[in-house]
């Protein structure tokens, strides 16, 4: 095992929990296993940035590798040399539950008695405290805090041993939203959850297959798309080729893929749900600019997420476009550092404005979405003190006023600038002559199988059940609590 170093410092903070969501990929039959993992992984490094690893199989053991960073910075050196082998799953993380720390960096290992497993899950597990406590009354002693350690117990469960499928049995008693993939000796499996909410794409790359979470990974390693992993599927990888199982039928409220993957989380060259980034993301700028007309001088988009939407924006209304803001690359994504201290500090680093592109000139910005609002308020004052005569802000998805428990970075209302406040409210928070935003219908318009998505942040209503939601804290002092009893029982405090 090797494990990078420890960037712990100022990421764990009490306030504002972090959720976000990360990124998988599996490989099985493919030379160079870890080689192709991290190719997989850089492609997806726009999902999660606080840590990467994982877990190659040299046909006996399963070796890990992980650590906090960015994938360049915990795989370094010959790193590959030390994970033969042909089989492996990735992880790239952004703490949707659990502190950012090393300890919660996936794939988690478990030596079980029928051998070793591994796992990495991209998601959220709504009923992930009751399934907890569960297992820690039977005594279960678990090392994170995140919600994604549950199905290695219960994989350990003996009450699932001498059932047909355990995996299956297993998965069937999660609620919330999951792209696993895990790791045996000589085999891998994925699976994606009832609803869809997390989108997972089957590729082949030569005589063996890759699982990831979008295509662009697929992209990157010179995989051939096969297929999306349909929700509620199992799918297994070995020396037989691909075998499909079903772990859940179609829930009766039908799908709920998640928009924002769309809007904004998944890269511009990946196909999710069945649908290109790329084209949804131009369409959403036309709708909106239809829907949202705006007398001005240039089209200015928030890089990157919104670039594809003012160019829509800008070909629909004829207004010219022009890039205003030039984006540092070293800087992450604001949206997903974990802590409001990282947010803010990234916020000043990560754009500056182009003066000549903006002077004198009304400037309409587009952007995918507000969330928090720190963002845009700090666009629109440099733009202002760059010349702008007016600057006007467009949004490329409806106001987002509830929470999202199914691995977006929103997860309390009071967090959102739209909840509870009126548009004409939001632009004079945020200092714009005026805020338009997309409406529901017309998002809806820009989407192959609209019917199929969740937007509950816009609506309040969900794909599934949120009575068993804990946050993010409470698996934290659940944890907490668990390594107290611990100490005060054996006299030992563990690290």
């Amino acid at each position: 095992m090797c494990v990078s170093k420890d960037n712990e410092d100022g990421q764990d903070s009490h306030q504002q929990g972090p959720r976000e969501a990360c990124g998988v990929v599996a490989v099985y039959g493919v030379d160079n296993a870890a080689l192709t993992l991290y190719n997989g992984l850089f492609a997806l490094q726009h999902r999660g940035q606080e840590g990467a690893g994982m877990v190659v199989s040299d046909g006996k053991i399963l070796h890990t590798c992980k650590g906090m960073g960015l994938v360049s910075e915990v795989f370094t050196g010959d790193f590959a040399e030390h994970l033969p082998g042909r089989i492996g799953i990735g992880h790239v993380r952004y703490s949707t539950t659990g502190a950012s720390k090393t300890v919660n960096v996936q794939p988690f290992l478990a030596e079980c008695r029928d051998g070793m497993w591994a796992i990495a899950h991209n998601g959220n597990l709504v009923n992930a405290g009751e399934l907890r406590d569960r297992y820690q009354k039977q005594g279960a002693i678990f090392q994170t805090t995140t919600d994604s350690e549950i199905l290695l117990h219960q994989l350990a469960d003996p009450s699932y041993f001498g059932q047909r499928d355990r995996i299956r049995a297993a998965l069937a008693e999660l609620c919330g939203s999951f792209a696993f993939v895990i790791a045996r000796p000589h085999c891998v499996y994925a699976a994606r959850d009832p609803w869809g909410i997390r989108p997972l794409s089957l590729g082949r790359l030569g005589k063996g297959h890759v699982v990831a979470s979008e295509t662009c990974a697929l992209q990157q390693i010179g995989a051939e798309y096969v297929r999306d992993v349909n929700p509620g599927e199992l799918i297994k990888l070995d020396e037989n080729g691909v075998k499909s199982l079903r772990f859940a039928d179609v829930p009766v409220g039908g799908y709920g893929q998640c928009v924002f993957e769309q809007i904004y989380f998944a890269r511009p060259n990946s196909h999710v749900f069945g649908q290109s980034v790329y084209m949804t993301r131009m369409a959403i700028g036309r709708t909106l600019a239809q829907e949202q007309p705006c007398d001005a001088d240039v089209v200015v988009p928030i890089p990157d997420s919104g670039v594809l939407a003012a160019l829509g924006f800008s070909h629909a209304s004829g207004v010219p476009f022009e890039l205003g803001f030039i984006r540092n690359h070293y800087v992450g994504r604001t949206f997903i550092m974990p802590t409001p201290q990282s947010r803010r500090s990234s916020i000043d680093l990560k754009l500056a404005v182009v003066p000549e592109a903006v002077a004198g000139r009304r400037v309409v910005v587009v952007d995918d979405s507000i969330i928090r609002g720190n963002t845009i308020q700090k666009r629109i004052e440099a733009l202002r003190c760059a010349g702008a005569r007016e600057v006007h802000v467009r949004i490329a998805c409806p106001p987002t006023r509830h929470p999202c428990y199914f691995g977006i970075d929103f997860p309390e209302a009071n967090d959102l600038v739209a909840a509870g406040r009126t548009e004409e409210q939001i632009c004079a928070l945020c200092g714009a002559d005026s805020v338009g935003y997309l409406s529901l219908d017309g998002l809806k318009s820009t989407l192959t199988g609209a019917e199929h998505y969740c937007y509950g942040c816009f609506t309040g209503r969900y794909v599934c059940g949120t009575e068993h939601v804990v946050c993010k804290h409470a698996l934290e002092r659940s944890g907490l609590d668990q390594l107290e009893e611990r100490h005060h029982r054996y006299g030992v405090m563990m690290q």
